[in-house]
């Protein structure tokens, strides 16, 4: 499998004519539509089966996604957590958006043998009625079933992050995290060294540490491939698990062009805290878990007419800050195209003005999520936001409540104009209760315009099932106003959920 491409058939019907390639509209009215999932819902009297929510844009209703569709070939099962992980991606480029579902703990049989937990992931293709609809396309992918030269494996894990856009090519491209996934290195078995599965149009490549050029070396327990991100130009892939000398699960993020060569994303840097000549802050020890998560996007420098960069978050939420054990850091780089990585910003809660103390178990930068807010003009503290998670910061007296905590990451004075998230009565974008173990943070995504927060974990009376908040850039740069709330059982949502709010 390392390094393999492999052209796959790809059946293009022609556009229909209500679609215009309109980013997340998979009804193509030209108008969004939110994706929520929830992996640990109850499905057909089936525990953790999951399943995803759409909620068409314009008040058109709500669409529900599982594995119980009377048109697809599966069925749902006790723990597959339908849902754990989603995209949007134009997959037969038929100009409508389809949606990708990582269902990383699905059983597959092979061979009359039941692999546990090797993963799939399933493609709901759009059109003017919408998903999941009588007679809507529905694909089926295991990984061997996407990539010939790869082998479908019990704990694979395959589907545990997704990532997706469109290059600069024009190509439509899909990443599929698979960090269970166990390779062979000096003739030694590697458990957990992870891989990647990259789709571009109708190319397929395998990706390792074993691929050429990929920086790193196949070891156990790498985990490579359990967080993904990108844009246009570029693909970060986390590797939290690796290990950086003696130091065990010290983490390792790779970047990625997604120009070609030989059928796969070519190499442009690997990135690592082993030491001042990587570029990269902080030492690299035990446990910091380095790339956990990752969030790209684009970045226009002051010498250049598009954005030409991109801009990277990495989260590294066992990070100790002093002696204070997995406080958490986050790390904000510069990627340009000649694979050159440089530090914008390092930040945890010892940044002089920056709101908060660090406390153990924080896991500040368990969840990130960056934003250029305008694209089309130079990047700056003016366009950039990144909202960083810290499900395990106590909130008054509600142990592990969690926030999530915004800053423009390329103001030189970071603590000048951060922001922090949390739910309160009053007073708060986030209406609601601060209440022990919501771990609020651990859900985070953002685009142009808004970030949602998911509160899958929620403990809260009137958000047991889960919850969602909405808001804009602008709501949170001002501090005023109130999120949107979606959650069970208001706003056309169907009253049932166990971890409603997974967007990311």
């Amino acid at each position: 499998m390392p390094g393999s491409a492999h052209a796959q058939p790809v059946s293009a019907p022609a556009a229909a004519a209500a679609c215009a390639g309109a980013g997340q509209d998979f009804n193509g009215d030209g108008l969004f539509d939110l994706v929520v999932a929830d992996p640990q819902a109850t499905v057909d009297g089936v525990a953790q089966a999951g399943l995803v929510r759409v909620v068409y844009g314009g008040g058109k209703g709500t669409a529900e996604i599982s594995q119980a569709l009377p048109n697809d070939a599966a069925a749902p099962e006790r723990g597959d957590q339908f849902g754990f992980s989603w995209a949007v991606h134009d997959a037969d480029g038929d100009a409508c958006a389809d949606l990708v579902v990582g269902v990383p703990y699905e059983d597959v049989a092979v061979d009359g043998a039941n692999q546990l937990d090797a993963g799939a992931v399933y493609v709901y293709h759009g059109s003017a009625a919408g998903l999941g609809t009588e007679g809507a396309r529905i694909s089926n992918w295991t990984q061997s079933v996407l990539n010939a030269g790869a082998v479908t494996e019990a704990n694979d894990l395959f589907g545990y992050a997704l990532a997706s856009g469109t290059a600069a090519s024009g190509q439509p491209w899909l990443a599929i995290g698979v960090p269970g996934e166990d390779l062979t290195a000096d003739n030694a078995a590697r458990a957990d060294a992870g891989a990647v599965e990259y789709l571009q149009g109708s190319t397929v490549c395998g990706i390792t540490q074993d691929t050429p050029s990929v920086p790193g070396a196949v070891e156990a327990q790498d985990r490579m491939g359990t967080s993904l991100t990108g844009t246009h130009r570029y693909l970060a892939v986390g590797s939290p698990g690796e290990a950086i000398g003696p130091q065990e699960f010290a983490g390792m993020v790779t970047v990625f062009s997604h120009t070609l060569d030989s059928g796969c994303p070519k190499p442009l840097a690997g990135l690592d805290q082993a030491g001042a000549a990587d570029g990269m802050p902080g030492t690299a020890e035990a446990g910091d878990q380095f790339g956990t998560s990752v969030s790209m996007d684009n970045y226009r420098p002051a010498d250049q007419s598009y954005n030409s960069d991109a801009m990277l978050a990495i989260g590294i939420p066992g990070e100790s800050v002093g002696e204070v054990a997995s406080a958490g850091m986050v790390s904000v780089v510069r990627i340009q195209p000649t694979g050159a990585v440089s530090t914008v910003a390092t930040i945890d809660a010892t940044v002089p003005d920056v709101d908060g103390e660090p406390a153990a178990g924080d896991f500040f930068g368990q969840r990130v999520t960056l934003a250029n807010t305008d694209a089309s003009v130079v990047t700056g503290a003016a366009t950039a936001r990144l909202a960083v998670g810290i499900p395990g910061r106590d909130v008054a007296s509600a142990k592990d409540a969690g926030v999530v905590q915004v800053f423009k990451p390329l103001d030189t004075a970071l603590g000048s104009s951060d922001k922090i998230l949390s739910r309160a009565a009053s007073g708060s974008l986030l209406p609601g209760a601060a209440t022990a173990r919501d771990y609020l943070g651990t859900s985070l995504r953002s685009g142009p315009n808004a970030l949602y927060v998911g509160v899958p974990y929620s403990k809260e009376p009137a958000t047991s099932k889960g919850a969602l908040y909405s808001l804009t850039w602008a709501a949170v740069d001002a501090g005023t106003g109130t999120a949107t709330l979606y959650r069970p059982g208001a706003g056309g949502i169907p009253d049932a959920g166990t971890s409603f709010g997974i967007v990311g």
